[in-house]
């Protein structure tokens, strides 16, 4: 098994053992693992420790049996390995932001949540710590035309809305354009979830519409990351790369308007491995290897 299957078996591993007394051990073993390597490995591969991931899949799984109504939230408590109801109470507000008893009440409603998908990239190893392979390189300056709009990624509709601009600006170009194209992120001020989007490419198009830019992308220096799968599905996993690759490399992120680029081979084809281009300063990088 590579390493990918091995964390996909061990989520649904941990999913059908909810109610068992589960621990970095206990799942290693399952997989004849070190505790050591498997809890590295664990945390490169989903961006979270193995015990937050468990108490967040047990808060999960305690929804479903809350909205049941065929349990006490004593019974699901002890049913869930927390120990006592007050345990429960306090992880289930610190996740969900209300009390169990309100949901139980049906006072607010919460979607449970499937198992979520593995992100795959290739990872390396760094004086003994597993970590998302990265390479730090020159973006260089390219002009880049198509589509700009802007989301916030503290609304839950981020998603449909980046997806159908991208299907916007394929409907407005003729198959036969080939070759790359990317997805600019720009931050709109300081410390806010709302982004500025551009999604284009690098072609000298006549586009007609009110929201067609064309944009001068200046030359960067970036930590690069290589992706695979949907290129909406990373959003917590990036950031945890991101913050282990400037832990490890000693890299200090750049002040720059730009804060990430999605970088694609295909713009016939999102669906294909990409890569994350984030600016950082240029340091020396000897500690680095």
């Amino acid at each position: 098994m590579d390493h990918y299957e091995v964390i996909e078996r061990a989520l649904v591993h941990i999913e059908d053992n909810l109610d068992q007394p589960l621990s970095v051990e206990s799942v290693a073993d399952s997989f004849n693992m070190s505790k050591y390597y498997f809890h590295r490995l664990f945390s490169a591969v989903t961006g979270s420790s193995l015990n937050n991931y468990i108490l967040s899949r047990r808060l999960n799984a305690s929804v479903e049996l809350i909205q049941s109504g065929g349990c006490s939230l004593t019974d699901i408590a002890y049913q869930l390995n927390f120990g006592a109801q007050s345990s429960f109470t306090r992880a289930f507000k610190r996740q969900f932001g209300i009390a169990p008893s309100a949901l139980k009440a049906q006072e607010a409603d919460i979607s449970p949540v499937p198992i979520p998908p593995v992100v795959k990239r290739p990872l390396k190893n760094i004086n003994g710590d597993v970590v998302t392979d990265f390479t730090l390189t020159e973006f260089v300056s390219i002009r880049v035309t198509g589509i700009a709009f802007e989301v916030d990624l503290a609304e839950e509709d981020y998603k449909t809305q980046i997806r159908s601009h991208s299907a916007q600006l394929l409907q407005a170009i003729d198959t036969t354009v080939k070759g790359p194209c990317y997805v600019i992120y720009s931050n709109c001020q300081p410390d806010s979830t709302r982004f500025k989007v551009l999604f284009g490419i690098p072609a000298d198009l006549r586009l007609d519409g009110p929201f067609y830019f064309t944009i001068d992308v200046p030359q960067l220096f970036c930590a690069r990351f290589k992706y695979s799968g949907d290129l909406l599905d990373i959003g917590d996993v990036l950031k945890t790369d991101y913050a282990r690759f400037l832990k490890i490399s000693r890299q200090e992120t750049e002040d720059s308007h730009i804060e990430l680029i999605q970088a694609f081979d295909d713009v016939h084809n999102l669906q294909s491995a990409y890569h994350i281009y984030a600016p950082v300063k240029k340091l020396p990088i000897d500690s680095v290897s």
